[in-house]
């Protein structure tokens, strides 16, 4: 296998601060005034994707969408303080009080609005089971943003004359992870088993494993083709052939850690290698280089 040079490690340029705020806020709690300054001037914005499927952005997870007759469903919700901004944008897609919420997984930055959609908007929200009990754990979520909903291996919703199939992948990003494939217009929310064009965050403290991981994503590579369209966790909306492509990357750079390890390599010599030129692309702020290499190393 080809050892790669040491080089210096290289931030993606075109990760902007929005995706390193979402995942940092997972790890550490924000004041109340630092919160407000740091969310006053995020835009959220709605992006038509296929059929009933729209894809808002903001700060954090990308928010999936179903707007139509039936009214609103949202798929993730960001962060607390975006709440009035996000409910504002779905306003001008058909309502402002979506009936559903999905979320994909735990994490704040997918999860923040809970309490704001089912309080002050009524939603009922539906999860794994496993997010409940992690945001049950958590003395900083309030009882009303907790699923009131939840399911082991996965429903269907029939909404705006579309099949949404919500289904649990047992591990991979955590062990409470879901992806919502939109039957008709053949659109997949994939939550945080797809970062497009960059290096995964990997919670191994919650379930999560970079096996795991990649067993997820290639189970959902055999089950959509190339017409679907995927809005994954973070980045922009995808293809199949950028999923796969995201998959070889974790392939190929876990191979080459672990067989790197297994000749006696630290972790801290693997990080001085780096890895080959061509991945240097895919680090970015908050999992960059470095960081990929340990989530890597610890697995491997």
């Amino acid at each position: 296998m080809k050892t790669a040079k040491k080089k210096p490690l290289i931030a993606k340029a075109l990760i902007t601060v929005t995706a390193v705020a979402a995942i940092s806020s997972i790890i550490s709690p924000i004041s109340s005034a630092y919160a407000q300054d740091r969310f006053a001037n995020v835009e959220v914005k709605a992006t038509p994707i296929k059929g009933a499927v729209h894809m808002l952005t903001g700060m954090g997870g990308n928010i999936g969408v179903s707007a139509g007759d039936d009214g609103v469903l949202i798929i993730d919700d960001q962060f607390a303080p975006l709440a009035e901004k996000i409910a504002a944008q779905l306003g001008e897609l058909g309502s402002d009080k979506p009936k559903y919420v999905i979320n994909t997984h735990y994490h704040g930055d997918h999860t923040g609005s809970n309490a704001f959609f089912h309080s002050h908007k009524g939603a009922t929200i539906f999860a794994h089971e496993n997010v409940r009990v992690r945001l049950a754990g958590d003395e900083n979520v309030k009882p009303e943003a907790l699923p009131a909903v939840t399911y082991e291996d996965g429903i269907k919703i029939y909404f705006n004359n579309e099949t949404l199939h919500v289904m649990h992948l047992p591990v991979g990003h955590t062990d409470g992870d879901s992806v919502v494939w939109f039957e008709q217009p053949n659109v997949m929310h994939t939550g945080d088993l797809f970062f497009n064009g960059m290096f995964p965050y990997i919670d191994q403290g919650a379930g999560g494993n970079v096996e795991g991981y990649m067993e997820s994503v290639q189970h959902l590579l055999n089950k959509i083709d190339d017409d679907t369209i995927i809005i994954p966790g973070h980045g922009k909306v995808g293809s199949k052939a950028e999923y796969a492509t995201f998959f070889n990357m974790i392939s190929e750079t876990f191979d080459y850690v672990k067989a790197l390890k297994q000749d006696g390599k630290t972790l801290d010599d693997i990080k001085s290698m780096g890895l080959d030129d061509k991945w240097a692309q895919w680090s970015w702020n908050f999992i960059n280089e470095e960081k990929w290499i340990s989530t890597l190393y610890n697995d491997a």
